[in-house]
């Protein structure tokens, strides 16, 4: 415990320290008091929420600069960059520059607690566990990835992690298919037995087992674009193998055309309901994945492992969305082409069975199966574009890519703008970001967004940066923060650690109102396991209407707020978040708890 000077202090610490919640969120649904009255007491602690200022329409476009070397520069300037809505420029009104690796996590270390052990010692940790830094979500896309390729992925992955996994890395296994996941873990066995079990899993008819024979690509065209050309293709290929004429009289043949047309258009509609689910299933997977590392606390990055898939344009929306997110989480998607060195041949790959219909129709759908690869292809690079990753492609070497998009790009550049009289129409926006003056560098960034199609709730808002705050390995310093910790043991198989946060009150910004000082302390405390999980939360309001006297001795003093948590022995992390209502300001910190 550590407390300076006055009375009032050790008071207040009192009160402050009986009353907690235990296992709740934090959430936004709690509103600011009003002014007391003059009799009110000038302390006083309360379960209660914290608001936050909600972000209004705020684009967020991560740009990454390499040289010709393929290294990132991290010495532009704000004034380096102009940025494109739709053609028309944007005033940059947010800009920061993030280094990988340049906040090496610093935590207090949880020291035992002699006069709550009954003299009974435990010696502290010299060297703590070191805390997980980095979270990343190897994501193989077990739907739209055929075995030969997922094969050579998921060996290069088990390579790749017997090489790569540091102390400080977490990896988790997700598939589109949802089987054999594997939660974060530094186990490299658990990981190898879950990639030794990856298996492609299609839910959509194989290539060759249909007539006519119709790609989800094709039958877009045909269904939702009304592409003839790409419909004649598919009728010569019905007229040759599905539905050919009787005889060669006209009534025949236009028998057989109408039939084949009539086929044709029922594969397209129904290749269309089976892609659209698949890809609905690869985006909701990736949006699963930006949920799970939305909650650990430290840098992360999902590696995208898969052949590609297609976004018709009724899922665009849907696409956005997932850049969105991953955005706002601070999830970086990187992605590998599993497919390799892939080279299309006439009739498709070497996996496409030959087409019927003649030397026509075999090109026309050489031409579309091309389009389609590189469309698709096109998905897992717009993925990692707009989110500050790295995409990997046309090389068979699959463990030096995974090797090279799993590292974190030394500089990441973040522009912020507020799109001006916003339609909430759900319309597509393309972004374009530009330097000043020519350079000779790479400039990777997002392509566009689509605008919401409704206003944003601020309570929700509000409840994600919150979250935000607390998942989180930033140390913030807003407000002088000093972070304390002590555990004892009372068993074997119990503990105790007490978490003392420290606050100089002399930066808080005090609205003054009938001869008070008011504002809201917010005291978020999470304790994390070692592999990031949270396991449990404790937030509490501390309601200051201090006189003026009051106000100058905790101005020497500080104020002292302890929390209390109940833990077996084992490796933790302590994330200490605290926040006042009327500046808005925060500070935050890390510490390191070793139980023996």
């Amino acid at each position: 415990m550590h407390v300076r000077g006055a009375a009032t202090a050790l008071l207040l610490l009192g009160v402050i320290s009986g009353l907690e919640s235990r296992g709740q969120a934090p959430n936004n649904q709690g509103t600011p008091p009003s002014a007391p009255p003059q009799n009110a007491p000038e302390m006083s602690s309360r379960d209660t929420p914290a608001t936050f200022t909600a972000k209004v329409n705020l684009v967020m476009v991560p740009v990454v600069v390499r040289d010709s070397k393929g290294k990132a520069i991290g010495t532009l300037t704000k004034e380096d960059f102009q940025l494109f809505d739709k053609g028309k420029p944007q005033v940059i009104s947010r800009f920061t520059v993030e280094k990988a690796g340049e906040n090496v996590i610093p935590a207090e270390v949880a020291m035992p607690d002699p006069d709550l052990a009954n003299g009974a010692r435990t010696p502290a940790t010299v060297n703590p566990t070191p805390i997980a830094q980095r979270f990343v979500i190897y994501l193989f896309d077990d739907v739209n990835t055929k075995t030969p390729d997922l094969i050579q992925a998921r060996n290069a992955a088990d390579r790749h992690f017997t090489e790569s996994l540091d102390a400080t890395t977490r990896a988790a296994i997700f598939t589109t298919s949802g089987l054999n996941n594997v939660d974060f873990t530094d186990d490299r066995a658990k990981l190898h037995d879950a990639l030794m079990k990856l298996m492609s899993r299609p839910t959509v008819i194989a290539r060759g087992t249909q007539c006519p024979d119709i790609s989800f690509y094709m039958a877009d065209l045909i269904a939702n674009k009304n592409d003839q050309t790409a419909l004649g293709a598919a009728v010569s290929e019905a007229m040759a193998t599905c539905t050919p004429p009787a005889s060669n009289t006209p009534a025949a043949i236009a028998a057989a055309q109408q039939e084949a047309t009539s086929l044709s258009q029922g594969m397209a509609s129904q290749m269309i309901n089976m892609g659209e689910r698949d890809t609905r299933l690869a985006l909701t997977v990736l949006v699963n994945a930006i949920r799970r590392l939305a909650a650990v606390p430290g840098d992360r990055a999902v590696i995208l492992a898969s052949g590609g898939f297609f976004i018709p344009d009724e899922l665009r929306f849907e696409e956005s969305d997932v850049m969105d997110r991953a955005i706002r989480a601070n999830v970086r998607i990187s992605s590998l082409n599993a497919r390799g060195l892939y080279a299309l041949i006439p009739g498709g790959d070497a996996s496409t069975p030959s087409s019927a219909g003649g030397i026509g129709v075999l090109n026309a759908k050489s031409r579309y199966d091309q389009e389609s690869a590189l469309i698709e292809e096109g998905v897992l690079e717009e993925l990692a574009d707009a989110t500050g990753g790295r995409f990997y492609h046309n090389n068979n070497d699959l463990k030096a890519g995974f090797n090279e998009i799993a590292a974190a790009p030394e500089f990441v550049y973040l522009l912020g703008f507020s799109p001006q009289n916003l339609k909430l129409d759900g319309a597509y926006h393309a972004l374009k970001v530009k330097f000043t003056t020519a350079r000779g560098l790479d400039l990777q960034a997002r392509r566009g967004y689509y605008a919401p199609k409704h206003a944003a709730d601020p309570e929700e808002d509000a409840k994600r940066e919150i979250q935000e705050a607390l998942f989180s390995r930033d140390e913030l310093q807003d407000i002088p923060l000093e972070l304390h910790m002590q555990f004892f043991k009372s068993s074997d198989v119990a503990a105790k650690i007490a978490v003392l946060a420290h606050v100089n009150v002399k930066n808080l910004r005090f609205r003054k109102a009938d001869g008070r000082n008011n504002d809201n302390l917010t005291v978020l405390s999470g304790l994390f396991d070692r592999n990031g999980n949270l396991i449990t939360g404790i937030q509490k309001t501390v309601v200051l209407h201090l006189l003026d006297s009051t106000l100058e001795k905790l101005i020497n003093s500080g104020l002292t707020v302890k929390t209390n948590f109940d833990a077996a022995p084992g490796n933790y992390v302590v994330r200490l978040v605290v926040r006042d209502s009327e500046g808005q300001t925060m500070a935050a910190r890390n510490g390191v708890v070793d139980i023996p």
